[in-house]
């Protein structure tokens, strides 16, 4: 099945056309409309579905991990800027504060796990327990880690909340989620390294198909790179999210019992 990539940023969309076609990310088709606009029934036919996509850094952060093109998930990094200490701090009083709607995608399509992503801090944090307290309203299984860059070995912190939620199970869905942890568990650990980012993303799949042009002082960088690199996750650290979620996705070992027959 193919992906769906929802973005709004024509720079953005042409670049995810770009990586595409250079067989860098999972293939499928750009959709340009603001989410506002998608509706439940446009996502008929996909398999992964990627919104705020970017510049592609969940699918590729999901090959690192291991995870088939083919295997259905969701991602979502909703914007930051309501939500960051280096912007207004308007919150959910700010236009873009897009998770109300990517929840009613959430909720209408029913994916049976989503990935994302949000800016960490105080207000992050804030923006993290709404998102869990409509997931599990929902019925899905929600829980986050606070990484950084600097983790996956990248020379700076950016500090970042990845989330998960799985959605009610039953007892098919149960065994395809342990073999998808079983799979994952075996791939080699790419997430541990940024070898080769640079090159996936600022080599022949930018805008202009073209290695960009940098100044020795790095002040006539342009403008459309650096804001596509400003808004992007860092795949290697996603990817180590996905795999350690996998590690929670085998069989659990039964609950211990008390001598009095209690859990």
């Amino acid at each position: 099945m193919p992906a769906y990539y929802n973005e709004l940023d024509p720079y953005a969309a042409q670049w995810l056309r770009n990586l595409i076609t250079a067989g860098h990310i999972a293939p499928g088709d750009v959709d340009e409309r603001s989410i506002l606009e998608v509706k439940p029934d446009d996502l008929r036919g996909y398999g992964q579905c990627h919104f705020f996509a970017g510049i592609g850094g969940w699918s590729l952060a999901l090959r690192l991990a291991g995870w088939p093109d083919d295997r259905p998930v969701w991602t979502g990094s909703c914007p930051c800027q309501p939500f960051s200490t280096a912007g207004k701090k308007r919150g959910s009083d700010d236009e873009r504060h897009l998770w109300p709607t990517f929840f009613n995608l959430i909720r209408e399509c029913r994916p049976a796990k989503v990935f994302g992503e949000q800016v960490a801090g105080a207000y992050g944090l804030a923006w993290l327990d709404h998102v869990c307290a409509d997931l599990e309203g929902a019925g899905y299984a929600a829980a986050a880690a606070n990484l950084c860059a600097a983790g996956a070995g990248a020379p700076h912190i950016r500090q970042r909340l990845y989330w998960v939620a799985v959605g009610n199970t039953g007892s098919e869905d149960v065994a395809r989620l342990e073999q998808e942890g079983r799979d994952l568990r075996r791939q080699p650990s790419a997430a541990q390294s940024l070898d080769g980012l640079p090159v996936v993303f600022a080599g022949v799949c930018d805008h202009a198909d073209s290695v960009p042009h940098w100044s020795p002082d790095g002040l006539s960088r342009p403008v459309g790179p650096v804001r596509a690199y400003g808004n992007a996750i860092v795949p290697q650290v996603a990817a180590a999210f996905v795999l350690a979620n996998a590690e929670l996705s085998g069989p659990q070992r039964p609950a211990r019992k008390d001598e009095d027959g209690t859990e």
